[in-house]
């Protein structure tokens, strides 16, 4: 089966998708932080189900457009986002060992496309 090619286009909604799965991640930290079965801890966990429920879709989408392998190489994007998340939304410290970790993640995610763009030229 053909995939489509590693437009700029592609690789903007895939960050899009990545981008959506890691919101549920805040909506699941900020129920976590609420009582249990209180009416904001179920209202969290709803929209993180009604989040991962659009990712769910929108991953199909993707994995259309992509190799799966290349589709799962950049969902350890998800290290980056999370990382942004951490320190926009709940002003957590970032050591250098989260920096370097992302940073050999974002470095392994670049092989991978460079590998896949080249395979499929």
């Amino acid at each position: 089966m053909k995939k489509t090619e590693f437009s700029l286009k592609n690789i903007i909604f895939l960050q899009i998708v990545i981008i959506i799965y890691t919101i549920s991640g805040i909506a699941a930290k900020l129920a976590a932080a609420e009582p249990l079965f209180s009416w904001k801890f179920c209202m969290f966990y709803g929209v993180e189900i009604v989040i991962l429920g659009v990712y769910a879709l929108l991953w199909q989408q993707v994995i259309k457009r992509f190799e799966l392998s290349a589709a799962y190489a950049n969902r350890a994007m998800v290290l980056v986002w999370s990382l942004l998340w951490a320190v926009l939304i709940f002003h957590d410290r970032i050591t250098w060992k989260n920096v370097c970790g992302t940073l050999l993640v974002i470095a392994g995610t670049v092989i991978i496309n460079l590998d896949m763009g080249v395979e499929e030229k």
